[in-house]
């Protein structure tokens, strides 16, 4: 055991990490796939109402407790994951990454508006709340075939 040195621990690790990745990868997509349902419960709640308090607390427990904890993992897991891999010189792992940024950046959009929400701002559409809530599975899709198939 003395000449476990912090690479070969990680090496060793390497499907536990894989394991835990997704895992939080399920738990962030699926909370992304229900806070902008949440948004459109939310907006066609009557303004100031109980109903609306509710959506209110619902929409932070979520991004609080779930999506953000779990997509905070993702990163360091993912970034873990490609450092034990040596995948920073491959094609399909830069556009795995540009789109977990554009997943990070629509999960930092959602979290504004649902302050926006909050203090009474509904400045979207609950059809483009509908239409927003394909994004998270349609990248998915692209990200698993990448990490999958490999293409380049």
């Amino acid at each position: 055991m003395s000449g476990l040195n912090w690479e070969t621990a990680l090496q060793l690790s390497y499907v536990w990490i894989k394991a835990a990745h997704v895992i939080f990868v399920i738990f962030w997509i699926a909370g992304l796939f229900m806070l902008p349902r949440y948004y459109v419960y939310h907006q066609e709640a009557p303004a100031g109402s109980p109903e609306e308090q509710r959506w209110i607390d619902r929409e932070r427990k979520l991004r609080n407790i779930i999506i953000t904890p779990a997509m905070l993992l993702v990163w360091a897991l993912g970034l873990t994951l490609a450092y034990i891999t040596g995948a920073w010189n491959e094609g399909w792992f830069h556009a795995k990454l540009a789109l977990v940024l554009a997943l990070s950046a629509y999960h930092g959009w959602m979290v504004g508006y649902g302050k926006k929400l909050a203090r009474g701002q509904r400045p979207v559409s609950g059809k483009s709340l509908r239409i927003m809530n394909e994004v998270p599975g349609i990248t998915t899709a692209i990200i698993v075939i990448l990490v999958i198939v490999r293409p380049f």
